[in-house]
């Protein structure tokens, strides 16, 4: 498998990790949209939100578990933002379930 996330999580390209357990890991996007953009990704491949299923469904549900816990250490205090793309028309540009959390500033109500 040619996947990016997936070279991340074998440690085959680098990343700047900021939060990992047995379920998911979370690292720093490089070309990031908010001063905190954090990646947030399940240790298994799923390709998008359209192959979520009830095998796989506890990393979705161990990230957003996950998710509160990285916002406080960001220093996410006045909020943040979760985003998931799915598919060619929602712009998803790495086929791996992923999430962006994006904090530090108010944020645009529409991105993209």
């Amino acid at each position: 498998m040619d996947c990016l996330f997936c070279k991340i999580l074998k440690g085959e390209i680098p990343s700047t990790k900021v939060y990992e357990n047995e379920w998911i890991y979370a690292f720093r996007d490089i070309a990031p949209q908010a001063p905190t953009h954090v990646l947030i990704i399940p240790r298994v491949h799923v390709t998008s939100a359209d192959g979520i299923t009830a095998e796989n469904s506890l990393y979705v549900a161990k990230i957003f578990e996950a998710i509160p816990e990285i916002a406080k250490a960001e220093g996410l205090t006045n909020g943040y933002r979760v985003i998931t793309n799915c598919g060619e028309n929602g712009c998803q540009s790495v086929k791996h379930l992923h999430f962006h959390l994006l904090g530090g500033r108010k944020l645009p109500e529409q991105m993209g």
